[in-house]
C-alpha cells in the first residue's frame, strides 16, 4: 500500500509507569481514507524501527458497500520487502514483476522491492460486486544493505504453509522467522520474527526472545509484566527474557521483531541506506523509469509533492 500518511505517536492512556520489560508504548495516528481507517504504528520520532521492520499498519476493519472497495493505484518501492497478511476479506496483488496473486485470510504476500518495483492493490469483480470486509494489517521490512538492490521478486504463502503450534492452549502462528520450536518457510534476509497470536481471556504466553520486539494489540488487551497492553498500541520491549504476557480479555496480537539493521532513510514509499538514493527514486517515479505494473498499466500514484499539479 502507498504511504500517503504521515506518522506521529502518543504516550499510552494509562496511568501506570511502563516496567522494565518494556521500553516504550505507542498509539498510531488514525487516518480516514473514506471509509476506510488506517492506523499507523511505524515509524514513529520517537521509534523508527522494530528489529528490520521500519512500517506497521493495520487496515480497516471496513466495510465496503457493493460496488466499492479497496483500489490502490500503481506506486512504487525500493530497499524494502512488504508484508501483507489479512484477518478477513481479499485484496488482489499485481506487480512488474508478472505477479497476479489475490490474498486471503492466513495469506502472507511477500513482495521485495530491492532496486524497484510497481505495484497496486485491489479486488476481484467478484468480491467488488456485493457487500465486503477487509480487515489487515500491512508491514515493510527493510533489507540489508547488501540487499537493497537485489532484483525484485515476488513470493506468496498460502495459509496451509504458515506453521501453528499451541503454547498453554493458545493458538500461535510463526509467520516469519523462528520461535517457539517451528520455523517459517517465509523468504528471510536478515533475523526476523513475526508472529500472530489468538488469546483467550486468561490465558498466557510466554515471549520468544530476540533482540528487538514489540506486540502490536489488534483486538483485546493484555498484561505483560504488570503493564497493561491496550487495543491498538504498540508496545516495545527490552531484551530482558522471560517476560510473559496475559490476556484480560479475548485478544488478538501480532509479534514484530528481529535484529536491527541501522540507520535507513524513508520518504514516500522509498527507503533506503544512502539518502541520495531516495532523491534518485524519485527522479526515476517522475520520469517514468520504473516498470509498470502488468495489466494495470494506466494509472498511477504521482509523488506527493506532484500530487494536484
Amino acid at each position: 500500500m502507498s504511504n500517503t500518511l504521515n506518522s506521529a505517536e502518543q504516550p499510552c492512556d494509562s496511568n501506570q509507569q511502563p516496567c522494565a520489560a518494556i521500553e516504550l508504548q505507542l498509539k498510531p495516528r488514525v487516518t480516514d481514507l473514506g471509509g476506510f481507517s488506517v492506523r499507523r504504528l511505524l515509524p514513529t520520532a520517537k521509534r523508527k524501527m522494530v528489529g528490520p521492520w521500519i512500517f506497521f499498519d493495520e487496515m480497516g476493519p471496513a466495510e465496503f458497500a457493493a460496488g466499492s472497495g479497496i483500489k490502490v493505484r500503481p506506486h512504487p518501492h525500493i530497499g524494502i520487502a512488504t508484508v501483507t497478511y489479512l484477518f478477513e476479506g481479499e485484496i488482489l496483488h499485481r506487480d512488474s514483476v508478472g505477479s497476479l496473486q489475490a490474498i486471503r485470510p492466513g495469506d502472507i504476500n511477500l513482495m521485495v522491492a530491492g532496486r524497484g518495483i510497481t505495484h497496486s492493490e485491489r479486488e476481484r469483480p467478484e468480491i467488488t460486486q456485493v457487500d465486503h470486509r477487509l480487515h489487515g494489517l500491512q508491514l515493510w521490512l527493510a533489507l540489508p544493505e547488501q540487499d537493497e538492490e537485489t532484483k525484485p521478486s515476488f513470493h506468496h504463502y498460502a495459509a496451509d504453509q504458515i506453521p501453528q503450534v499451541d503454547i498453554e492452549d493458545v493458538a500461535v502462528r510463526v509467520m516469519i522467522g523462528s520461535a517457539y520450536g517451528v520455523t517459517s518457510p517465509v523468504r528471510q534476509f536478515s533475523t526476523t520474527l513475526y508472529v500472530e497470536a489468538d488469546l483467550k481471556k486468561g490465558q498466557v504466553l510466554p515471549l520468544p526472545e530476540a533482540k528487538e520486539r514489540a506486540i502490536y494489540v489488534a483486538q483485546g488487551s493484555l498484561v505483560a509484566e504488570g503493564t497493561e497492553l491496550h487495543t491498538h498500541t504498540l508496545t516495545v520491549f527490552s531484551d530482558q527474557a522471560g517476560i510473559t504476557l496475559q490476556a484480560t480479555s479475548d485478544c488478538r496480537i501480532a509479534l514484530i521483531g528481529g535484529d536491527p539493521l541501522g540507520r535507513r532513510y524513508i520518504e514516500w514509499n522509498f527507503v533506503s541506506s544512502i539518502k541520495e538514493r531516495i532523491e534518485q527514486a524519485k527522479a526515476d517515479w517522475r520520469a517514468g523509469n520504473f516498470a509498470k505494473v502488468v495489466g494495470d498499466e494506466v494509472e498511477f500514484i504521482p509523488l506527493p509533492e506532484d500530487q494536484g499539479k
